[in-house]
Protein backbone atom coordinates (compact mmCIF):
# COMPACT_ATOMS: atom_id res chain seq x y z
CA UNK A 1 0.00 0.00 0.00
CA UNK A 2 2.99 2.07 0.89
CA UNK A 3 4.38 1.61 -2.82
CA UNK A 4 0.93 2.62 -4.38
CA UNK A 5 0.98 5.77 -2.19
CA UNK A 6 4.22 7.06 -2.76
CA UNK A 7 3.43 6.60 -6.93
CA UNK A 8 3.78 10.31 -7.82
CA UNK A 9 0.94 9.38 -10.53
CA UNK A 10 -1.50 8.17 -7.85
CA UNK A 11 -1.01 11.03 -5.29
CA UNK A 12 -1.91 13.89 -8.61
CA UNK A 13 -4.93 11.80 -9.10
CA UNK A 14 -5.97 11.95 -5.68
CA UNK A 15 -4.95 15.65 -5.68
CA UNK A 16 -6.96 16.07 -8.71
CA UNK A 17 -10.46 14.10 -7.03
CA UNK A 18 -10.29 15.36 -3.87
CA UNK A 19 -9.72 19.18 -5.37
CA UNK A 20 -12.49 18.68 -7.44
CA UNK A 21 -14.47 17.64 -4.18
CA UNK A 22 -13.45 20.31 -1.85
CA UNK A 23 -14.34 23.14 -4.74
CA UNK A 24 -18.00 22.11 -4.44
CA UNK A 25 -18.12 21.21 -0.79
CA UNK A 26 -15.42 23.15 1.18
CA UNK A 27 -16.85 26.12 2.79
CA UNK A 28 -15.35 29.67 1.76
CA UNK A 29 -12.68 30.10 4.70
CA UNK A 30 -11.41 26.85 4.31
CA UNK A 31 -11.07 27.55 -0.22
CA UNK A 32 -9.15 30.66 0.92
CA UNK A 33 -6.45 28.27 3.12
CA UNK A 34 -6.40 26.42 0.21
CA UNK A 35 -5.90 29.87 -2.39
CA UNK A 36 -3.39 30.79 0.18
CA UNK A 37 -1.20 27.97 -0.13
CA UNK A 38 -1.18 27.90 -3.84
CA UNK A 39 -0.24 31.56 -3.97
CA UNK A 40 2.87 30.31 -1.71
CA UNK A 41 3.98 27.36 -3.31
CA UNK A 42 3.36 28.83 -6.77
CA UNK A 43 5.83 31.94 -5.48
CA UNK A 44 8.44 29.75 -4.37
CA UNK A 45 8.09 28.04 -7.50
CA UNK A 46 8.88 30.67 -9.56
CA UNK A 47 11.88 32.04 -7.46
CA UNK A 48 12.99 28.48 -7.59
CA UNK A 49 12.53 28.41 -11.80
CA UNK A 50 15.91 30.12 -12.27
CA UNK A 51 17.96 28.23 -9.88
CA UNK A 52 16.62 25.20 -11.21
CA UNK A 53 17.88 25.74 -14.42
CA UNK A 54 21.34 26.88 -13.59
CA UNK A 55 21.43 23.61 -11.03
CA UNK A 56 20.46 21.02 -13.54
CA UNK A 57 22.15 22.85 -17.29
CA UNK A 58 25.64 23.80 -15.77
CA UNK A 59 26.63 20.39 -13.81
CA UNK A 60 25.71 18.61 -17.32
CA UNK A 61 26.91 20.96 -20.14
CA UNK A 62 30.45 20.83 -17.81
CA UNK A 63 30.39 16.84 -17.11
CA UNK A 64 29.90 16.06 -21.02
CA UNK A 65 32.47 18.87 -22.33
CA UNK A 66 35.03 16.52 -20.03
CA UNK A 67 34.35 13.28 -21.24
CA UNK A 68 34.05 15.01 -25.05
CA UNK A 69 34.98 12.30 -27.59
CA UNK A 70 33.53 11.14 -30.55
CA UNK A 71 31.36 8.42 -29.37
CA UNK A 72 29.89 11.21 -27.16
CA UNK A 73 28.95 13.71 -29.62
CA UNK A 74 27.89 11.24 -31.88
CA UNK A 75 25.14 9.99 -29.23
CA UNK A 76 24.65 13.94 -27.61
CA UNK A 77 23.82 14.22 -31.63
CA UNK A 78 21.34 11.32 -32.23
CA UNK A 79 19.38 11.85 -29.50
CA UNK A 80 18.96 15.95 -29.92
CA UNK A 81 18.14 15.06 -33.49
CA UNK A 82 15.31 12.40 -31.86
CA UNK A 83 13.91 15.00 -29.79
CA UNK A 84 13.92 17.60 -32.45
CA UNK A 85 11.94 15.28 -34.16
CA UNK A 86 9.74 14.20 -31.84
CA UNK A 87 9.16 17.93 -31.07
CA UNK A 88 8.45 19.01 -34.57
CA UNK A 89 6.17 16.07 -35.73
CA UNK A 90 4.38 16.73 -32.17
CA UNK A 91 3.68 20.45 -33.71
CA UNK A 92 2.53 19.49 -37.15
CA UNK A 93 0.39 16.56 -36.08
CA UNK A 94 -1.47 18.54 -32.94
CA UNK A 95 -1.55 21.72 -35.78
CA UNK A 96 -3.92 19.20 -37.82
CA UNK A 97 -5.74 17.32 -35.61
CA UNK A 98 -6.32 19.70 -32.35
CA UNK A 99 -8.43 22.37 -33.75
CA UNK A 100 -11.21 19.83 -34.64
CA UNK A 101 -10.40 17.79 -30.98
CA UNK A 102 -10.64 20.67 -28.91
CA UNK A 103 -13.32 22.46 -30.99
CA UNK A 104 -15.39 24.30 -28.45
CA UNK A 105 -13.26 23.60 -25.80
CA UNK A 106 -12.60 27.46 -24.10
CA UNK A 107 -11.28 27.68 -20.14
CA UNK A 108 -11.21 31.37 -20.03
CA UNK A 109 -14.55 32.51 -20.65
CA UNK A 110 -16.32 29.76 -18.36
CA UNK A 111 -17.25 30.01 -14.85
CA UNK A 112 -19.26 33.02 -13.20
CA UNK A 113 -18.05 33.48 -10.06
CA UNK A 114 -16.44 36.28 -8.50
CA UNK A 115 -12.55 34.45 -7.66
CA UNK A 116 -11.91 34.99 -4.11
CA UNK A 117 -8.77 36.44 -3.07
CA UNK A 118 -5.88 33.89 -0.36
CA UNK A 119 -5.80 35.71 3.22
CA UNK A 120 -2.21 36.78 2.34
CA UNK A 121 0.49 36.69 0.05
CA UNK A 122 4.56 36.86 0.09
CA UNK A 123 6.01 37.81 -3.11
CA UNK A 124 9.58 36.27 -3.95
CA UNK A 125 10.84 37.64 -7.00
CA UNK A 126 13.51 35.34 -8.99
CA UNK A 127 16.87 36.36 -8.61
CA UNK A 128 17.33 35.59 -12.45
CA UNK A 129 15.51 35.73 -15.23
CA UNK A 130 15.20 32.33 -17.02
CA UNK A 131 16.67 33.21 -20.04
CA UNK A 132 19.30 35.01 -18.11
CA UNK A 133 20.12 31.69 -15.82
CA UNK A 134 20.12 29.18 -19.13
CA UNK A 135 22.98 31.90 -20.58
CA UNK A 136 24.95 32.32 -17.27
CA UNK A 137 24.32 28.38 -17.53
CA UNK A 138 25.82 27.62 -20.79
CA UNK A 139 28.69 30.43 -20.38
CA UNK A 140 29.89 28.61 -17.02
CA UNK A 141 29.03 24.79 -18.33
CA UNK A 142 31.33 25.43 -21.56
CA UNK A 143 34.11 27.25 -19.74
CA UNK A 144 34.58 24.31 -17.13
CA UNK A 145 34.20 21.59 -19.67
CA UNK A 146 37.14 23.33 -20.84
CA UNK A 147 39.12 22.90 -17.64
CA UNK A 148 40.49 20.38 -15.81
CA UNK A 149 39.41 19.98 -11.99
CA UNK A 150 38.62 23.09 -10.10
CA UNK A 151 37.06 24.35 -6.90
CA UNK A 152 34.33 25.82 -8.56
CA UNK A 153 33.92 22.55 -10.57
CA UNK A 154 33.33 21.35 -7.41
CA UNK A 155 30.91 23.98 -6.53
CA UNK A 156 28.93 23.38 -9.26
CA UNK A 157 28.55 19.71 -8.77
CA UNK A 158 27.21 19.92 -5.24
CA UNK A 159 24.71 23.06 -6.03
CA UNK A 160 23.80 20.74 -8.80
CA UNK A 161 22.94 17.80 -5.62
CA UNK A 162 20.97 20.72 -3.98
CA UNK A 163 18.84 21.41 -7.05
CA UNK A 164 18.08 17.37 -7.76
CA UNK A 165 17.16 17.19 -3.65
CA UNK A 166 14.95 20.49 -4.01
CA UNK A 167 13.12 18.85 -6.64
CA UNK A 168 12.71 14.89 -5.54
CA UNK A 169 12.34 15.69 -2.01
CA UNK A 170 10.57 19.63 -1.90
CA UNK A 171 9.19 20.48 -5.04
CA UNK A 172 7.44 17.09 -6.11
CA UNK A 173 6.33 15.96 -2.66
CA UNK A 174 4.37 18.47 -2.59
CA UNK A 175 3.03 19.39 -6.10
CA UNK A 176 -0.13 16.55 -5.24
CA UNK A 177 -1.62 19.10 -2.87
CA UNK A 178 -0.79 22.37 -5.03
CA UNK A 179 -2.77 20.09 -7.53
CA UNK A 180 -5.57 19.68 -5.25
CA UNK A 181 -5.66 23.88 -4.44
CA UNK A 182 -5.57 24.31 -8.38
CA UNK A 183 -8.24 21.57 -8.66
CA UNK A 184 -10.52 23.04 -6.12
CA UNK A 185 -10.16 26.51 -7.24
CA UNK A 186 -11.10 25.87 -10.74
CA UNK A 187 -14.09 23.62 -9.48
CA UNK A 188 -15.29 26.59 -7.38
CA UNK A 189 -14.98 28.66 -10.87
CA UNK A 190 -16.86 26.31 -13.02
CA UNK A 191 -13.68 25.52 -15.08
CA UNK A 192 -13.42 21.38 -14.16
CA UNK A 193 -15.45 20.06 -16.53
CA UNK A 194 -14.03 21.57 -19.53
CA UNK A 195 -10.44 20.74 -18.27
CA UNK A 196 -11.22 17.12 -16.72
CA UNK A 197 -12.64 16.60 -20.77
CA UNK A 198 -9.43 18.23 -22.50
CA UNK A 199 -7.26 16.05 -19.79
CA UNK A 200 -8.90 12.51 -21.19
CA UNK A 201 -8.60 13.55 -25.13
CA UNK A 202 -5.20 14.24 -25.05
CA UNK A 203 -4.30 11.25 -23.01
CA UNK A 204 -6.27 8.88 -25.86
CA UNK A 205 -4.03 10.74 -28.76
CA UNK A 206 -1.03 11.15 -26.93
CA UNK A 207 -0.85 7.57 -26.22
CA UNK A 208 -1.25 6.60 -30.04
CA UNK A 209 1.29 9.36 -30.72
CA UNK A 210 3.91 7.55 -28.22
CA UNK A 211 3.73 4.31 -30.03
CA UNK A 212 4.41 5.61 -33.59
CA UNK A 213 6.94 7.64 -32.86
CA UNK A 214 8.48 4.59 -31.27
CA UNK A 215 8.43 2.50 -34.83
CA UNK A 216 9.63 4.96 -36.72
CA UNK A 217 12.45 5.29 -33.89
CA UNK A 218 13.34 1.96 -34.79
CA UNK A 219 12.49 1.99 -38.52
CA UNK A 220 15.33 4.99 -38.54
CA UNK A 221 17.57 2.36 -36.33
CA UNK A 222 17.03 -0.67 -38.05
CA UNK A 223 17.63 1.14 -41.55
CA UNK A 224 20.82 2.57 -40.33
CA UNK A 225 21.98 -0.66 -37.85
CA UNK A 226 20.14 -3.50 -40.62
CA UNK A 227 18.08 -5.15 -38.29
CA UNK A 228 15.07 -5.58 -38.17
CA UNK A 229 13.51 -3.08 -36.45
CA UNK A 230 10.28 -4.85 -35.01
CA UNK A 231 12.20 -7.70 -33.60
CA UNK A 232 14.49 -4.35 -32.32
CA UNK A 233 11.01 -2.90 -30.55
CA UNK A 234 10.07 -5.94 -29.22
CA UNK A 235 13.47 -6.67 -27.42
CA UNK A 236 12.84 -3.31 -25.75
CA UNK A 237 9.07 -3.83 -24.28
CA UNK A 238 10.49 -5.22 -20.71
CA UNK A 239 12.24 -2.08 -20.41
CA UNK A 240 9.55 -0.30 -21.44
CA UNK A 241 7.00 -2.33 -18.58
CA UNK A 242 9.61 -1.15 -16.10
CA UNK A 243 9.85 2.53 -16.80
CA UNK A 244 5.74 2.05 -16.50
CA UNK A 245 5.88 1.38 -12.94
CA UNK A 246 9.12 3.39 -12.25
CA UNK A 247 8.67 6.58 -13.62
CA UNK A 248 12.10 6.63 -14.21
CA UNK A 249 14.38 6.75 -16.71
CA UNK A 250 17.22 6.10 -14.50
CA UNK A 251 15.69 3.46 -12.56
CA UNK A 252 15.06 1.59 -15.13
CA UNK A 253 18.76 1.33 -16.47
CA UNK A 254 19.84 -1.94 -15.73
CA UNK A 255 16.66 -2.84 -17.44
CA UNK A 256 17.18 -1.31 -20.85
CA UNK A 257 21.04 -2.04 -20.52
CA UNK A 258 20.11 -6.26 -20.70
CA UNK A 259 17.91 -5.43 -23.43
CA UNK A 260 19.96 -3.68 -25.65
CA UNK A 261 23.14 -6.56 -25.03
CA UNK A 262 20.34 -9.04 -26.05
CA UNK A 263 19.78 -6.96 -29.59
CA UNK A 264 23.58 -7.53 -30.29
CA UNK A 265 25.17 -4.03 -29.05
CA UNK A 266 28.09 -4.83 -27.44
CA UNK A 267 28.48 -4.51 -24.08
CA UNK A 268 31.02 -1.46 -24.11
CA UNK A 269 28.43 0.31 -25.83
CA UNK A 270 25.42 0.06 -24.07
CA UNK A 271 27.39 0.89 -20.57
CA UNK A 272 28.24 3.98 -22.29
CA UNK A 273 25.10 5.33 -24.40
CA UNK A 274 22.34 3.96 -22.35
CA UNK A 275 23.30 6.09 -18.86
CA UNK A 276 23.98 8.80 -20.79
CA UNK A 277 20.59 8.90 -23.06
CA UNK A 278 18.59 8.01 -20.00
CA UNK A 279 19.66 11.90 -19.25
CA UNK A 280 19.85 13.61 -22.39
CA UNK A 281 17.26 11.27 -24.36
CA UNK A 282 13.77 12.47 -23.81
CA UNK A 283 11.97 12.44 -26.86
CA UNK A 284 8.84 11.30 -25.06
CA UNK A 285 9.01 13.68 -22.93
CA UNK A 286 9.29 16.58 -25.74
CA UNK A 287 6.11 15.16 -27.61
CA UNK A 288 4.24 15.55 -24.26
CA UNK A 289 5.11 18.82 -23.30
CA UNK A 290 4.78 20.16 -26.75
CA UNK A 291 1.38 18.85 -27.47
CA UNK A 292 0.40 19.62 -24.23
CA UNK A 293 1.58 23.25 -24.77
CA UNK A 294 -0.36 23.84 -27.79
CA UNK A 295 -3.35 22.19 -26.32
CA UNK A 296 -4.07 25.05 -23.66
CA UNK A 297 -2.90 27.56 -25.85
CA UNK A 298 -5.78 26.69 -27.91
CA UNK A 299 -8.17 26.18 -25.79
CA UNK A 300 -6.95 29.68 -23.90
CA UNK A 301 -7.22 31.59 -27.49
CA UNK A 302 -3.36 31.88 -27.33
CA UNK A 303 -2.09 32.73 -30.63
CA UNK A 304 0.75 30.07 -31.86
CA UNK A 305 2.95 29.65 -35.22
CA UNK A 306 5.83 27.35 -36.50
CA UNK A 307 8.48 30.63 -35.84
CA UNK A 308 7.10 30.38 -31.80
CA UNK A 309 7.22 26.84 -31.65
CA UNK A 310 10.39 25.91 -33.32
CA UNK A 311 12.53 28.34 -31.16
CA UNK A 312 10.35 26.67 -28.13
CA UNK A 313 11.03 23.19 -29.54
CA UNK A 314 14.94 23.70 -30.42
CA UNK A 315 15.38 25.18 -26.32
CA UNK A 316 13.50 22.43 -24.71
CA UNK A 317 15.66 20.08 -26.44
CA UNK A 318 18.63 21.44 -24.71
CA UNK A 319 16.82 21.68 -21.24
CA UNK A 320 15.52 18.14 -21.19
CA UNK A 321 19.65 17.18 -21.41
CA UNK A 322 19.24 18.46 -18.24
CA UNK A 323 16.20 17.09 -17.07
CA UNK A 324 16.73 14.49 -13.99
CA UNK A 325 15.81 11.06 -14.12
CA UNK A 326 13.06 11.32 -11.67
CA UNK A 327 9.62 11.66 -12.01
CA UNK A 328 8.54 14.65 -13.22
CA UNK A 329 11.71 16.11 -13.36
CA UNK A 330 10.99 16.73 -17.14
CA UNK A 331 8.37 19.34 -16.37
CA UNK A 332 9.95 20.94 -13.88
CA UNK A 333 13.07 21.98 -15.95
CA UNK A 334 11.01 23.09 -18.87
CA UNK A 335 8.23 25.67 -16.80
CA UNK A 336 10.75 28.45 -17.45
CA UNK A 337 10.75 27.91 -21.36
CA UNK A 338 6.91 27.71 -20.89
CA UNK A 339 6.89 31.39 -19.02
CA UNK A 340 9.52 32.95 -20.97
CA UNK A 341 9.05 31.97 -24.58
CA UNK A 342 5.50 31.07 -25.01
CA UNK A 343 3.93 33.19 -22.05
CA UNK A 344 2.45 30.84 -19.65
CA UNK A 345 1.09 32.34 -16.23
CA UNK A 346 1.46 30.30 -13.21
CA UNK A 347 -2.24 28.37 -13.44
CA UNK A 348 -1.38 27.74 -16.83
CA UNK A 349 2.29 25.98 -15.52
CA UNK A 350 -0.10 24.44 -12.89
CA UNK A 351 -1.98 22.59 -15.50
CA UNK A 352 0.87 21.61 -17.71
CA UNK A 353 2.30 20.13 -14.12
CA UNK A 354 -1.11 17.90 -13.99
CA UNK A 355 -1.27 17.19 -18.06
CA UNK A 356 2.55 16.14 -17.99
CA UNK A 357 2.07 14.03 -14.68
CA UNK A 358 -0.52 12.20 -15.83
CA UNK A 359 0.71 11.09 -18.51
CA UNK A 360 4.21 10.51 -17.23
CA UNK A 361 4.36 6.89 -17.02
CA UNK A 362 3.92 6.44 -20.85
CA UNK A 363 6.27 9.16 -21.46
CA UNK A 364 9.02 7.68 -19.62
CA UNK A 365 8.75 4.71 -21.31
CA UNK A 366 8.75 6.21 -24.50
CA UNK A 367 12.21 7.92 -23.48
CA UNK A 368 14.05 4.64 -22.03
CA UNK A 369 12.25 2.55 -25.35
CA UNK A 370 13.97 4.88 -27.69
CA UNK A 371 16.75 4.76 -25.67
CA UNK A 372 17.11 1.21 -27.94
CA UNK A 373 17.01 3.22 -31.03
CA UNK A 374 19.60 5.53 -30.32
CA UNK A 375 22.37 2.63 -29.02
CA UNK A 376 21.74 0.30 -32.39
CA UNK A 377 22.73 3.68 -34.23
CA UNK A 378 26.16 4.81 -32.32
CA UNK A 379 26.95 0.92 -32.40
CA UNK A 380 26.26 0.49 -35.92
CA UNK A 381 29.00 3.76 -36.90
CA UNK A 382 31.23 2.74 -33.99
CA UNK A 383 31.70 -0.37 -35.99
CA UNK A 384 31.65 1.09 -39.32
Amino acid sequence: MRKIYNNLLFRVFCGVLIGILLGKIAPEWFYRILLTFRNLFGSFLNFSIPLIIMGLVMPSISDLGKSAGKLLLITIGIAYSFTLFSGFSTYFTAESIFPYLLKGQHISEIGERVPLAPYFSIELPPILGVMSALILSFILGIGLSLREKSILSEMIKEFGDIINWLISRAIIPILPYYIMAFFAEITFDGKVVSIITVFFKLIGVLFIMHFVLLIVQFLIAGGIARRNPFKALWRMLPAYATALGTQSSAATIPITMRQVVKMGVSERIAGFVVPLCATIHLSGSTMKITACAMALMLIEGMPFDIELFAGFIMMLGVIMIAAPGVPGGAIMASLGLLNSMLGFSEAQQTLMIALYVAMDSFGTACNVTGDGAVTLIVDKIEKS
